[in-house]
């Protein structure tokens, strides 16, 4: 089932994450998709701030994964750079962790992801506004998305 919710600024797409956070549980996976500039890290920040982590949180563009601590753990990975490599980083441990991960560009692990998690897809739709789609897949993020949407 998909979801779709629009946000109309920075602001917004972070309140809507931080109230996906609350509704989060330890091992939760997390795909994040969209273009550059869409609201892919502001996103997470706002995951971040939900999951009551205190530290900055940016992208890991440069580093594959970065972790945070907090009410819930966090495995933030951006995997555009593994783009072409078959180079696996423990991927199977790390989403076996108590840990909620967020994935960006997770098109290119598609192999290492669990059969189950939450799809998330950022459309950039005008300098403000962003449109946020969920795809549940499995039961888990099903019932997720129906406590989650209006």
């Amino acid at each position: 089932m998909t979801y779709t919710i629009e946000v109309n600024s920075p602001e917004e797409t972070e309140a809507f994450a931080i109230k996906l956070a609350e509704k989060l549980e330890p091992g939760d996976i997390l795909t994040l998709e969209g273009g550059l500039g869409a609201g892919k890290t502001t996103f997470t920040k706002g995951l971040a701030k939900g999951l009551g982590i205190k530290k900055m949180v940016n992208s890991p563009t440069f580093t594959i994964l970065k972790q945070y601590s907090g009410n819930l753990e966090l495995n933030h990975f951006d995997v555009y750079r593994l783009e072409h490599s078959d180079e696996d980083i423990g991927f199977d441990e790390l989403f076996a962790s108590e840990a909620v991960s967020v994935v960006e560009w997770a098109q290119f692990i598609e192999e290492y992801l669990p059969s189950e998690r939450l799809e998330i897809t950022i459309e950039r739709l005008s300098e403000e506004s962003r449109s946020i789609r969920l795809q549940a897949v499995g039961h888990r993020y099903e019932t997720l998305c129906k406590e989650l949407m209006p």
